[in-house]
């Protein structure tokens, strides 16, 4: 891991992201890319008189703001490069992140606040869906950033194993122990356990080449997907979940429904998504 993008609203959940980027960057000896993005209309950027001194009054004044935000001591010893850009839809940061080969995204987004919940809808998500590399989701001040434990959403299926085998190189590398949790589900979605066996089977052989990790998975039987994962994490004392996804089909798509951003909402940990 060489570089990680954090984009920056000012607010305390991109600080807490920015924190625990620091923290990986540290750990890894990585650059920080710290975005920020200036939403600015078509009209003022592209307008006669004196509406491109006002795009440049606009964007002095955030790379002030921006200087002024990245003065933590926590970021000390650590490779900071301040990008600044005129907001026109969040896909642009997947933009960035090719422009600059960076390695992961991390952003921090509030949880759920009644009946509203954060993902629906939020940046949060149109970043996760429009991005080729990992993003990392903080809602939470984290202490120390110790991935000890790592719950991976899987469902066995082929398309998912090159999601798989970036997440298990990632924390590999973390020296971060992966629990692969399966959750079987009522009814008509139910798997016996043969089913379920011969279906791992066929995953690590063609992902491993072996089962040596037939032995870390996590099967759990609930009511939702959801359910499964977040209660398995809680079992597990897991650090982090990860869901897999299909960028713009959504989260999870593969598991039917809204499987990443009911996790996503209703995780006290956070959750990172790897493309498929």
């Amino acid at each position: 891991m060489k570089k990680i993008i954090v984009p920056i609203d000012f607010s305390e959940h991109s600080e807490y992201a920015l924190k625990v980027a620091a923290n990986m960057a540290k750990k890894n000896n990585a650059e920080l890319l710290a975005l920020h993005m200036l939403e600015m209309s078509d009209l003022m950027l592209t307008g006669a008189g004196e509406q491109p001194q006002k795009v440049i009054y606009f964007l002095k004044l955030a790379e002030q703001k921006f200087e002024d935000f990245l003065k933590k001591d926590y970021l000390e010893g650590v490779t900071v490069t301040p990008i600044v850009k005129h907001f026109k839809v969040f896909s642009e940061v997947n933009e960035v992140a090719k422009k600059y080969s960076a390695d992961l995204i991390v952003m921090g987004s509030h949880g759920v606040s009644g009946a509203k919940e954060f993902f629906i809808g939020s940046n949060t998500e149109r970043v996760v869906r429009n991005s080729d590399v990992p993003v990392l989701v903080i809602k939470n001040e984290i202490g120390e950033v110790d991935f000890d434990i790592v719950a991976y959403a899987c469902d066995f299926s082929e398309d998912s194993i090159e999601a798989y085998l970036k997440a298990s190189k990632m924390f590999d590398n973390m020296n971060s122990k992966m629990y692969l949790i399966h959750v079987n589900l009522p009814n008509d979605r139910f798997k016996s356990s043969v089913e379920i066996e011969k279906e791992a089977v066929n995953f690590f052989t063609k992902s491993e080449r072996n089962l040596d990790k037939m032995k870390n998975i996590y099967y759990v039987s609930d009511y939702s997907v959801e359910d499964g994962i977040l209660n398995a994490a809680n079992k597990l004392g897991a650090d982090l979940i990860v869901v897999p996804t299909h960028g713009r089909k959504g989260l999870a798509h593969f598991f039917q429904g809204s499987v990443g951003e009911d996790v996503a909402n209703h995780s006290a940990l956070p959750v990172i998504t790897f493309k498929i």
